[in-house]
């Protein structure tokens, strides 16, 4: 307790009207036990390093014993789900405890997940099993270590909690934190019921909040709105990049500030296959890899939508114009990186539109090709190009790659920088380790079964992803066919 109250702890988005909101206690779980303490983080927040001094801090962190210093509630929203609005959502099964000021000074917000009923549970029980819980410990500290722009996991309690789903499950708790949970459907939610006053209010609070150097331009909420349509072209780019399917791509799962938030059925890419689905529920494939750029427009012209009372349609389409731009340019900028190529040269496209052929007409793995690329020197041209030939074995692909082969070299013999520097960049943004749905699986698994030592050895190799970590090279084995065929819904 005594180190809960050395945080300071701040509640602005219950200083907005109830029309935005539910006061909630979280309903604790039987027997919660801490199994899982994101110690980085936790100094970031000044909470202990220590697990065993974090576990003092259960009660309080996990529902059992609300510290006074905490006010939950549950956020109201809406969002379009599968393309569809849904006027009835809303925080489930989480509450936001409130926000925490970092070592740098910023406010983040303290989030548990699958902490019982709240007026926005519908159907559910507001509970979240153990699965769904290691799963999003796990990815969210991937994407941080992939330096994507990400919510984080700050610990995970398990219980002896039964939970339904399609069978009986342990449940248990995530804590999480986010610069913000302001997502695309907290507008569509004013905008659709009539509430311009508050839509008003939230705009105007989350530029004070998160923009406030967007007051200083002649029209703030358009450039509050140039940023967030920036910031979402910039996130999907680096999913792109690094092969990440989010699988629920939902207005109400797109953070205001362009975070990833709210992992459900989502996968890194094993083969690449540009129509992968990650969510077996998506029936129409309406959130597949290759679909992500597009839904990412769809989902701003969504919160444009619910701008109109506020900002100019036409200003609004201009800003929406600008989103195929910023990803793309993020996009080019990302990939120049993982192939090593400061240098602009016509033909790169081509050269970019190729490698993306050969990736999909030889179904390689996508992390496994690009970091073979970054060992160059290393492990000399030939043996790289065998190394990938073994991918498959079909004449006409490996005929197709060597082609494209022997462009990069020659196109990396261009560069101004040696070959040692290059590679060295390249491993520095190709990482060697990333959550395969199958190693996750595993790790669920042992847990499962109250082993928890592949959780926190995955924990520790997914953040550093870049780094060659001996000890741990076989989470950098390929999968084999029945870790690509794993199926994820979204139930949790």
């Amino acid at each position: 307790m005594k180190d809960l109250l050395v945080l300071e702890i701040g509640h602005r988005f219950q200083q907005l009207s109830d029309a935005f909101y539910t006061l909630i206690e979280p309903q604790p779980l039987d027997n919660t036990t801490l199994v899982a303490w994101n110690s980085d983080l936790a100094s970031q927040l000044n909470l202990p390093r220590s697990q065993a001094q974090a576990t003092k801090l259960t009660p309080y962190l996990f529902g059992e014993s609300i510290h006074r210093t905490f006010s939950p509630l549950a956020m109201k929203y809406a969002g379009h789900q599968f393309g569809v609005y849904n006027p009835d959502l809303g925080d489930g099964r989480g509450v936001l405890l409130g926000e925490v000021m970092n070592r740098a000074g910023h406010w983040v917000d303290l989030h548990l997940k699958g902490s019982g009923l709240t007026p926005y549970s519908r159907m559910g029980d507001g509970r979240a099993v153990l699965r769904s819980t290691i799963r999003e410990y796990l990815c969210s500290e991937a994407m941080h270590g992939l330096g994507i722009p990400t919510t984080r996991a700050l610990a995970m309690a398990t219980s002896d909690t039964p939970v339904y789903r399609e069978k009986v499950e342990q449940g248990a708790m995530l804590l999480r934190t986010a610069s913000t949970h302001v997502r695309f459907g907290h507008f569509e939610h004013f905008f659709y019921t009539g509430k311009l006053t508050e839509l008003k209010l939230l705009t105007d609070k989350v530029i004070d909040w998160y923009w406030p150097k967007s007051r200083q331009s002649e029209n703030p909420y358009i450039a509050m709105f140039d940023q967030v349509v920036l910031n979402t072209a910039r996130l999907i780019a680096t999913w792109q990049a690094s092969g990440f399917v989010h699988g629920v791509l939902n207005t109400d799962n797109m953070s205001i500030l362009g975070e990833t938030i709210d992992y459900g059925p989502f996968a890194f890419l094993d083969d690449y296959q540009p129509g992968f689905v990650s969510n077996h529920s998506d029936y129409e494939s309406r959130y597949a890899f290759d679909q992500q750029p597009r839904i990412g427009l769809w989902n701003l012209t969504a919160l444009a939508n619910a701008l109109t009372p506020l900002i100019d349609k036409q200003a609004l389409e201009t800003a929406l114009l600008n989103y195929e731009q910023h990803l793309n340019r993020e996009f080019s900028l990302l990939m120049r990186k993982k192939l090593g190529l400061r240098e602009r040269i016509d033909g790169d496209g081509e050269l970019f539109d190729e490698m993306f052929a050969v990736l999909k007409q030889g179904a390689l793995d996508y992390t496994y090709f690009m970091r073979q690329l970054s060992e160059l020197d290393r492990q000399g041209e030939e043996t790289i190009l065998t190394s990938i030939k073994e991918l498959n074995t079909l004449p006409e692909f490996q005929n197709q790659l060597s082609t494209w082969y022997d462009l990069y070299i020659k196109r990396c013999r261009l560069e101004k920088t040696t070959k040692k520097q290059r590679c060295r960049s390249m491993r520095a943004v190709n990482p060697k380790y990333i959550l395969r749905t199958y190693l996750a699986q595993q790790a669920i698994e042992k847990a499962e079964k109250g082993d928890f030592s592949e959780v926190n050895n995955l924990s520790s190799v997914l953040k550093n992803p870049f780094s060659d970590q001996h000890k741990y090279n076989h989470y950098a084995q390929l999968p084999s066919d029945w870790g690509k065929k794993l199926e994820i819904s979204c139930s949790s």
